[in-house]
């Protein structure tokens, strides 16, 4: 990462430094977009995994505790150590970083869709069945769409959630603005190159979870009118 050490000759060392910010503009633009696509692409795997693990457990009520504990294991599992473990198999680069961020994913979306799906009211599945629906046909539309809120908060927790651990990254040289924030404290502790990355991974969290906070209004709009 090449970067412009104009504060060795500037004096002080202060938090924030539009020259900074100037000077290293493409290396910025390329670490947030990095990150960005990191992440976006991390959340979509996490969840074409744990929705289909979460519908299961629905399904199949004595597999909802094992799915549970799983995913639960997995997530306490130390990030370095995850990064340590996959390494050698998945090699050096973005696909490590993804399979982490995605084990990592895991439990927030497959709770948070399961706690939806037994939201469903009961009522509404048998008037449903009475209608003739199968399995099938209840689940997509019947159950997913009311599900939706669990989904999109699991989602949501997740992407924010996401954003910070792809900073970890940068132990293997793919973390994004990771990169950026270990670069300053290698840099002789450069303030401004650290706040800068910091700064920008809070903005991006915030940002895709306004993103995220809209589709799920535009996807329900039954809450709306409750809502009102």
């Amino acid at each position: 990462m090449s970067l412009h050490l104009s504060h060795r000759t500037a004096p002080g060392n202060p938090w924030f430094s539009w020259q900074y910010v100037r000077d290293n503009s493409d290396t910025i633009l390329a670490a947030l977009r990095e990150h960005t696509w990191l992440t976006a692409r991390a959340v979509l795997l996490a969840a074409l995994v744990a929705l289909p693990l979460a519908v299961v457990a629905y399904w199949f009520r004595s597999l909802a505790g094992p799915v549970l504990a799983v995913s639960g294991v997995l997530y306490t599992i130390p990030s370095l150590a995850l990064f340590a473990f996959l390494g050698p198999t998945l090699g050096i680069g973005a696909v490590t970083v993804l399979t982490v961020v995605v084990l990592y994913a895991l439990l927030t979306i497959v709770r948070n869709a399961l706690a939806g799906l037994h939201q469903v009211p009961p009522e509404v599945l048998e008037a449903a069945e009475g209608m003739g629906y199968g399995r099938w046909a209840r689940l997509f539309r019947i159950e997913l769409p009311l599900a939706l809120p669990g989904i999109l908060t699991g989602l949501r927790l997740a992407t924010v959630s996401t954003v910070a651990l792809v900073t970890v990254g940068v132990v293997i040289g793919r973390g994004g603005l990771g990169q950026i924030i270990f670069a300053g404290f290698q840099n002789n502790f450069y303030k401004a190159q650290i706040m800068t990355g910091t700064v920008l991974c809070v903005l991006l969290a915030l940002v895709l979870d306004l993103v995220l906070a809209g589709v799920g209004r535009l996807l329900t709009p039954w809450l709306r009118g409750r809502a009102s």
